[in-house]
């Protein structure tokens, strides 16, 4: 679990409703069913008209990076294609074939494949090189749906704004009336506001760092099958996927 997140979402709602408390004011106030349907539904919305339905789709898949994101165990990925290289430096590539089988990522299993295949090793690193270029702006862009979302939600919010003056100024003569218009009003700004600074925006930005640490691993695992194909010591190979470990 990543716990800052966790923390940094907590910390900025108490924060929030900590000071509603100490101005002398009630939770109960910034609970409007009505602003919030306003605010969420309208976000989501124009986020869903913008967005391709796949893109949509694994953006929403992403949200649990931001509580939980991949890790990826860098020193069994180092160690695993470290005996790798020493199998092939005895036994031949095509020796790998069988590790290749049991291999549950499709990306390094079709870079083995190249491998097995004899293939040039520039030749492996400019097919696998297009791969995770593609791969990053496909999830990158299933990324920003959040940080479209944090766009949209404070002027979605301020329409919500509008549309509880608009309540309240046809319910002038009826000043029982006044109140939750101007409840909706108030709330929405913050609910449009306070969700895109606190919660959109942050976690397209959380999203796109963890998108960021896996390319980064797929480059090391692309150097170390490079490597392998050109023939270079195990060692030599270990020392240099160790630099990618910060």
């Amino acid at each position: 679990m990543d716990v800052i997140s966790v923390a940094g979402l907590l910390l900025g709602l108490v924060a929030i409703i900590g000071g509603q408390l100490l101005e002398g004011g009630h939770i109960g106030s910034l609970i409007q069913p009505t602003a919030f349907m306003i605010v969420v539904g309208g976000t989501f919305g124009a986020v869903m008209l913008q967005s391709p339905w796949r893109t949509f789709k694994q953006g929403l898949a992403m949200t649990v990076w931001v509580i939980k994101p991949p890790v990826p165990p860098l020193d069994d990925l180092i160690a695993q294609v470290v005996s790798w290289s020493q199998i092939a430096r005895k036994e031949g590539l095509l020796t790998l074939e069988n590790k290749m089988a049991s291999q549950p990522d499709p990306y390094l299993r079709k870079a083995m494949q190249l491998l097995v295949d004899g293939v040039e090793p520039e030749r492996i690193r400019e097919v696998m090189e297009i791969d995770i270029h593609t791969w990053e702006v496909e999830m990158k862009q299933a990324s920003k749906i959040w940080e479209a979302a944090g766009g949209y939600a404070p002027t979605i919010g301020i329409i919500g704004a509008v549309m509880g003056l608009i309540h309240v100024m046809e319910n002038l003569s009826d000043p029982s009336k006044l109140g939750a218009g101007i409840a909706v009003a108030f709330v929405a700004t913050i609910y449009g506001v306070g969700s895109a600074n606190l919660i959109f925006l942050p976690m397209a930005k959380k999203l796109q760092a963890n998108i960021t640490r896996l390319v980064a691993v797929r480059d090391m695992l692309l150097d170390g099958i490079v490597a392998i194909a050109h023939g270079d010591n195990p060692r030599i190979i270990e020392s240099r996927l160790q630099g990618y470990i910060v």
